[in-house]
């Protein structure tokens, strides 16, 4: 295996492969609005998907612990979360639009 690893090795320093100096850039914001604007749908997208996540967490404990009531009170617990993610998420365009009012975009 090392000796694999080796020529694999030598053959990518023999290629002459060279590293370029030139500058990307991976993203522009035209605006301040635009940013706020991408920071609500990022904001709205992660508490959307880990709501979901524990939404789905939550109904597995509620099936899966049939008659335990510690399991079924984990269940609820999750839930509660879960509840509380969708209304955060419904909240980020509130959230957006008053960082709007502070910035003056």
């Amino acid at each position: 295996m090392p000796l694999t690893t080796g020529l694999v090795v030598v053959a990518l320093l023999a290629s002459g492969a060279t590293a370029h100096g030139d500058t990307v850039v991976l993203a522009i914001a035209g605006s301040v609005e635009e940013v706020l604007t991408n920071i609500r749908n990022w904001l709205m997208g992660i508490l959307a998907g880990l709501a979901t996540v524990f939404l789905t967490i939550g109904g597995v404990r509620r099936v899966f612990g049939s008659g335990d009531p510690g399991e079924q009170e984990k269940a609820k617990e999750a839930f509660k979360a879960a509840g509380i993610g969708y209304g955060l998420a419904a909240l980020a365009p509130l959230v957006v639009t008053v960082l709007k009012g502070i910035v003056g975009a």
